[in-house]
């Protein structure tokens, strides 16, 4: 009887008891710089992006599938051993379960092994460095932000290339620049297309008198469309660039989107076309609609570039939360890879390959309103995925 007794108690005692890691917390760490570089706007925007994206995926609750959401930042100041330091003691003391960061690509480039070594998923957003899923990179990561070569594929097609243009590009010397020059090359093959010169500068250059005079030099006699190409980050390039007076040269800008702070410059080249990656009156869906009221509501102005991805990160993670069997790390990456899910900008799909995100891109051309403190992106096109060259970066499978 006695034991009898005992097991309708331990059975009644389990009976109330909540299912197993029911109301576990789930931790997501945000490591992007906050501090010590032009780029941490881009970090800001992302966290509030972030934020507000597992606000709209979780219906305010702030919780998937039982598990509250708990969001850890931490600042890596734009060094890569603060990097490395700081997403180790998130998956270690803090046990994130995921990561997200950073923001510049080199540093980002930095912190890829860490997640190897700690078998922790590390979510890239926003750095852009194809090299981030490359072959360096491991099958830890993903990248939900677009990469060089979907700037480039989109940049390119805004260009209409044929055996009559003739580029000189102007970039940083660092990954994002140069992996974005190197993309816009490839993009370019076949095309006939030439490019007569490419221009590095440091990261955070203002003095580009030199290198304006020899982008003049490189294309000035040349006898078809002459057009310099600006690819940068977290620095103004278009205003030096635009009072040196190009079109006495007949030679035109392009350049890609950037934040709306960053796009007031652009005033000075209405008409001048390239891509972008998202500008909020773009996209006409559900989510973008919830952004853009949102975040006028409480912030006082429209959601920017980096914001919308951070949104599209949070969402990825709560739809890989609720789609996978477990909260294991294996688990977690075979339910991501080849997964869809939507965001602002439309649909994303992890590419199974190197866990790229394939994302739509936008051909803009400029228009000036004096009514708006930024120029405005006009959409001349959607490009679409499947219209980009995107190489895979490594192949996650072998």
């Amino acid at each position: 009887m006695r034991r009898l007794l005992g097991a309708l108690a331990i059975a009644g005692a389990m009976a109330f008891m909540p299912p197993a890691h029911a109301d576990d917390t789930v931790k997501i760490a945000l490591v992007h710089g906050l501090s010590g570089s032009p780029l941490e706007a881009y970090s800001k925007q992302t966290t509030n992006g972030f934020n507000l994206g597992l606000e709209y995926a979780t219906k305010g609750t702030m919780t998937v599938k039982g598990h509250k959401i708990e969001v850890i930042e931490k600042d890596t100041q734009f060094k890569p051993d603060v990097a490395r330091a700081l997403l180790a003691e998130a998956y270690g003391d803090d046990d994130a379960l995921i990561a997200v960061g950073g923001t510049s690509s080199g540093v980002t480039t930095a912190m890829l092994p860490i997640a190897e070594e700690n078998q922790k998923i590390l979510l890239v957003e926003p750095a852009v460095a194809d090299s981030l899923t490359g072959p360096n990179s491991n099958r830890y990561v993903f990248k939900t932000s677009r990469n060089s070569s979907m700037d480039m594929e989109a940049q390119a097609a805004a260009l209409k290339p044929d055996k009559d243009l003739y580029v000189a590009t102007l970039a940083q010397d660092y990954a994002f620049g140069k992996d974005g020059v190197a993309a816009f090359k490839k993009a370019l093959e076949g095309t006939g297309a030439h490019v007569v010169d490419e221009e590095y500068v440091p990261q955070n250059t203002t003095d580009f008198t030199a290198t304006i005079q020899r982008l003049f030099d490189a294309l000035k006699d040349k006898p078809g469309r002459r057009v310099i190409v600006i690819y940068v980050a977290g620095i103004d390039a278009l205003t030096p660039l635009a009072a040196a007076d190009p079109g006495r040269y007949d030679i035109k800008i392009s350049t890609g989107g950037n934040i709306l702070p960053a796009m007031k410059a652009y005033k000075q080249v209405p008409g001048m076309e390239g891509a972008i990656y998202y500008y909020y009156g773009i996209p006409k869906n559900p989510i973008n609609d919830w952004l853009v009221k949102e975040h006028e509501k409480r912030f006082g102005s429209p959601p920017d570039f980096f914001t919308a991805g951070g949104m599209a990160a949070a969402l990825a993670i709560v739809k890989a939360i609720e789609t996978s069997p477990d909260l294991k790390t294996d688990s977690l990456i075979k339910t991501m890879e080849g997964m869809s899910w939507d965001t602002p900008k439309g649909p994303m799909t992890f590419r199974k390959e190197d866990h790229q995100a394939l994302q739509e891109m936008y051909h803009f051309k400029i228009k000036v309103d004096p009514k708006v403190a930024w120029a405005i992106p006009e959409l001349v096109d959607v490009i679409k995925p499947d219209q980009m060259k995107i190489p895979v970066g490594r192949n996650n499978q072998e």
